[in-house]
This record gives structure tokens, C-alpha cells and sequence, in this order.
């Protein structure tokens, strides 16, 4: 019975695949060297918006002029639909040459045999370039499978002219859980029992329970070297202070407030409803575009209290190599390209991400100006108290395990301490 689901899950991958590749913009891998002798690296990315597609595409023209011996071809492929039609390439023994995907799940691309392992490509050193805690996560058991390019950490922005308001210091931003709920409820603005303005909620943003949890635990993930951490006392605390936040403001309130998150430019926080943000970096971007006149500052997502680090956690995207792509040493030189020093300070520059290239982001940081050079300063400075989470081999599936029980807690089905325990019981259950 297994054999034959195998055999028909393998069969529909590699229709997919033969679908897929004639509704691309894109002719497939077939033609690997040009008629003067060029080696051609096939190149997908998702970036097609009017902003980055421009970027990516002049980083690839400049690599293309720099040498004689490699082109490379751009193809953009719609967000999610780029990883399903790189599975079915795969499979179909035609993958791209290099292709932008995900960071935090390089090990699993890497176990499952869906990427080549670079280590040929590149000596010991080359890894110095990159920030420690990215190189370590596109390694697996001890050899890279992917280059990283880029990364985001989380950061509190906050409204200086409504702290001004509520009579705080607009240069001091809350620095522990305790100065955010109390600055929250400064923040307030109420007409009755309606809200105005919400000083604060914790799950809006960019950020989720999960990150709140490894925050009022040291920075302890959820799941690190083969064991699960989710049931723990700090854990436990965060979400039942997660809740008292919904407990204070009313569910009402919350349900309210996201029903008008919807554009860029309706932002809670750009529009003014407000007052404290958490998000990545490079939101920045739209309050650039859409709140041109705002007075904000950008400062660490606060800590659990006074003796613990603002740790926030960030994602991000590698450069890789699929299995089976047909030119992959012309591939490696172009990923060294594309995340050395001078792509990436442009990239940097151009949109306010944290490259992963250490020099590059200190220079974009040193010759950016202004507000421009705050912000990414910043951000590049909270790098230090960031996270990534890659997806453990031995629990793939754990968040789909957590998150639920979560849920229930907030809806007030089961007490903190019973959902985490179910959940870490559930997880320790799956391991592979």
C-alpha cells in the first residue's frame, strides 16, 4: 500500500512538473550553453515587483558584463509557486541552476537529497563573509547546501509624536515587558468604550506567540538539538501575559482593529491607530512610502525584565543549487557573486534588508545618511540578540502541533501549563 502511494505520489509530482514548466515565463533548463560557448545558469527568483525586479536584474546585467564565460537568465515565478514548480523540476531531472528559497528550511531540502552540497565549491573561509548564525543554519551535518543572501530581525517602531502625547519621553522607548504595558495604556486613546488608538498589541506586526515565548525564555528556542523546549515556566508565562493583553483591550477590540489591516497604506501603525509596531527591518520601506511626515523611532523588541536580552528572532533566503541543475560550478560563481560585497551593498542600499554579507552591511550602513542610516544601523546593531528558527529534521512538523493548542488557550479552552505540556508531549510523539 505504501509502495503504491509512493509510486502515484511520484507519478503526480512529475505531471505536475510537465504542467508547470509550460505555464512558466520560462523554457526549462534545456539550453545550458550558449552558441559562442557561454555556460548558461538558469536563475529563479520571485522578485517581480516593480521595485526589486529592476534590482535583481541589474545585479545579474553587472555579473553578466564582469566576465565572458557565464549568462545568466532571470526568471520570476509567483511566491510559493516557485518552490512547488523547483520540487517537480527536480524530480523531472530539469531543476534551475540557482534558485532563491527559504533559510530556514535548507536542512530539509538538504536530507531529502533536493539540493547539492556546495562544500566543493567553496574553500574553509568563504563562510567568514557571512554572519555566524545564518552560515549555521544552510549547513547540514557539517557541509553548506545553500549561500545566505539575506535576513530581517524584529524591532519595535513606535510613534514619537503620540508618545509626546501621552506625556512620554519619545527617546525613550520601552525597554522590558513591564515599560511596554505600561506605556501601552498611556498610549490608549479611548471615546467610551471604544478605542481610538491601541497603544499596543502583541500580536500585531511581524511577530507571533512563538517569538514572545523564546523571548521570556533567554532566547531558548522551541526546539534546539534534537530536544523540545515548549513546555517551559517562562513559556508558559509568556502566553498567559499574550492573553492578558486581549484580556484588556477586548476581544472586541482585536477583532475590530485586524479587520482594517489590509494595505500598505491603511498601516495601523503608519495611520496613526497605533502606537507601537513590531515588525522587520525593512518596513521601514512603507512608512518611507506612506508616512512620509511621520516622527517614529525604531529601538529593540523589549525584554522579558531588566536582566534578560531583547531577543527577537528573523527568517530570511539563501542562494542554492537544485539537484541535478546542469552547470552547477558556473552556478557557484554566480552565487559568489551575488553574495559578495558589491551586489550586496546594493542590495542593502536599495532596499533596506539586512544583507548577509557583514562587510557589505557596514559599508550600505556607513554611506547611507539621515534617518536611512538610523534605521539600518539598527538593525544591523539587533542582529546581535537575533535568532533564526530552522525547521528541525527531527520535528518538521512541530509548529502545526503547537499552534493549535495556542489557540485554544486563547480562546479559553484549555489553561497555559495544559496546552504547552499537550503540545510538548505531541511533538516529543513525532520524532523522526
Amino acid at each position: 500500500m505504501k509502495k503504491r502511494s509512493l509510486a502515484m505520489l511520484l507519478s503526480l509530482v512529475l505531471l505536475m512538473s510537465g504542467f508547470l514548466a509550460g505555464c512558466g515565463n520560462d523554457e526549462g533548463a534545456s539550453a545550458n550553453v550558449t552558441e559562442d560557448g557561454k555556460k548558461v545558469v538558469d536563475f529563479w527568483t520571485f522578485w517581480g515587483s516593480e521595485t526589486r525586479k529592476p534590482m535583481i536584474e541589474k545585479i545579474i546585467k553587472d555579473f553578466n558584463e564582469s566576465q565572458d564565460e557565464i549568462v545568466v537568465k532571470h526568471t520570476y515565478l509567483p511566491w510559493g509557486d516557485i518552490w512547488t514548480k523547483n520540487l517537480a523540476s527536480i524530480a523531472a531531472g530539469d531543476p534551475a541552476d540557482v534558485i532563491i528559497n527559504d533559510i530556514n528550511s535548507v536542512a530539509q531540502r538538504a536530507e531529502n537529497e533536493q539540493v547539492e552540497d556546495l562544500s566543493e565549491y567553496f574553500g574553509e573561509d568563504f563562510k567568514e563573509q557571512y554572519y555566524p548564525h545564518l552560515w549555521d543554519t544552510v549547513e547540514y551535518e557539517g557541509k553548506p547546501y545553500a549561500v545566505p543572501f539575506n535576513t530581517d530581525t524584529r524591532m519595535l517602531f513606535y510613534n514619537k509624536e503620540a508618545f509626546k502625547d501621552a506625556g512620554l519621553d519619545p527617546e525613550q522607548p520601552p525597554k522590558t515587558w513591564k515599560e511596554l504595558e505600561e506605556y501601552a495604556q498611556k498610549l490608549d486613546v479611548k471615546d467610551g468604550d471604544r478605542y481610538e488608538r491601541v497603544g499596543f498589541y502583541p500580536l500585531w506586526g511581524s511577530i507571533g506567540a512563538n517569538s514572545w515565548m523564546v523571548n521570556a525564555d533567554e532566547g531558548q528556542k522551541l526546539v534546539e538539538d534534537g530536544e523540545v523546549f515548549i513546555n517551559t515556566p517562562r513559556k508558559v508565562e509568556a502566553v498567559e501575559w499574550i492573553k492578558s493583553w486581549k484580556d484588556r483591550i477586548g476581544d472586541k477590540t482585536v477583532q475590530s482593529f485586524q479587520a482594517e489591516f489590509g494595505s500598505e497604506q491603511s498601516n495601523p501603525f503608519i495611520s496613526g491607530k497605533v502606537a507601537m509596531w513590531v515588525n522587520v527591518g525593512n518596513f521601514y520601506t512603507q512608512i518611507k512610502e506612506f508616512g512620509q511626515d511621520m516622527d517614529f523611532g525604531v529601538a529593540p523588541v523589549p525584554a522579558f525584565d531588566e536582566d534578560s536580552k531583547p531577543w527577537s528572532d528573523g527568517g530570511g533566503f539563501v542562494a542554492e543549487i537544485p539537484k541535478g541543475a546542469d552547470n552547477p560550478e558556473a552556478a557557484a560563481e554566480f552565487i559568489k557573486y551575488l553574495t559578495g560585497e558589491e551586489a550586496q551593498k546594493y542590495w542593502a542600499k536599495q532596499n533596506f534588508d539586512n544583507v548577509a554579507n557583514i562587510a557589505a552591511a557596514e559599508q550600505a550602513a556607513e554611506e547611507l545618511e539621515g534617518k536611512d542610516k538610523e534605521i539600518y544601523q539598527a538593525t544591523i546593531d539587533n542582529l546581535e540578540f537575533t535568532q533564526l528558527h530552522p525547521m528541525p529534521v527531527e520535528y518538521p512538523d512541530y509548529q502545526n502541533l503547537l499552534n493549535p493548542k495556542v489557540d485554544e488557550f486563547m480562546m479559553g479552552s484549555l489553561e497555559a501549563e495544559e496546552a504547552l505540556k499537550s503540545a510538548q508531549e505531541s511533538v516529543e510523539k513525532v520524532k523522526r
